[in-house]
């Protein structure tokens, strides 16, 4: 759902050790607050163009920015086989309560926009607002599950998981009973969401992953007064041309 991307070796990461015995790589940079904090997409990593762009607005500002890997992703430990969405989301609470001190305005890509509400909900102090990018809750159960075919399905409940071709990744995507059977104890969209902070969804009409729909059935979902859809008629999944990365520095820097 997000391209994965390659580590720039120039750009060494620092660890954050879990009491499991694995690694959450990230990146900080120090500055003022709220800071921001960057959740990457399915099979993406913290080098990506998006986080790169943010890394360089809060350094011209002087903002506090934090980016991370989730377990099995980019530099951090473990095998992508064995994540589920409760694993990505403690990891992400884990930098947040670890890494950053304050209000932090959160910025979600893709099935990171999951991960975000899911963080939004389970330290709603810690959180400013929320910037979702192309957000994707509950992918696993509808833009996964509902949207595999009847082969691939017998393929994981038989051998434990599938690997598909996917046009962000040469090895493609890997999806596993694990991650699906694991998301359906995190499901968001089915009910209110109490989540009061202001929250913008960023969102390309051509998006052939996730719906332009979905933002608006989140939005609906949200307890909030405070939100704001923008759809990009011609915009991708990714979003991460130059006028779509100018929006989305233009949004972050009105919630600043």
């Amino acid at each position: 759902m997000s391209m994965a991307q390659t580590t720039h070796a120039s750009e060494l990461p620092e660890f954050l050790a879990r009491e499991d015995g694995e690694r959450i790589a990230f990146r900080r940079r120090p500055g003022r607050a709220p800071g921001v904090v960057f959740l990457g997409g399915f099979m993406s990593d913290m080098t990506g163009t998006k986080a790169q762009a943010l890394d360089r607005f809060c350094a011209e500002r002087g903002q506090a920015f934090l980016r991370f890997d989730y377990f099995g992703h980019g530099a951090s430990s473990g095998d992508f086989k064995d994540g589920t969405v409760g694993r990505w989301k403690a990891d992400a609470l884990a930098t947040l309560d670890a890494l950053t001190e304050g209000p932090q305005v959160l910025v979600g890509s893709s099935l990171g926009g999951w991960i975000m509400l899911l963080a939004a909900l389970a330290r709603p102090e810690r959180v400013k607002s929320l910037v979702g990018i192309a957000a994707a809750p509950d992918a696993t159960e509808d833009l996964m599950w509902a949207e595999l075919s009847e082969e691939a399905r017998a393929t994981i409940l038989r051998e434990g998981y599938v690997r598909l071709p996917s046009q962000y990744s040469p090895e493609g995507y890997i999806f596993t009973r694990a991650l699906i059977e694991e998301g359906r104890n995190h499901l968001v969209m089915h009910s209110p969401i109490a989540i009061t902070c202001p929250v913008r969804l960023l969102q390309g009409m051509a998006d052939p992953d996730v719906p332009w729909r979905t933002s608006l059935a989140l939005a609906e979902r949200l307890a909030g007064a405070d939100v704001e859809v923008t759809l990009v008629k011609d915009g991708d999944h990714r979003l991460s041309r130059d006028q779509d990365l100018a929006l989305l520095v233009r949004t972050i820097e009105a919630l600043l």
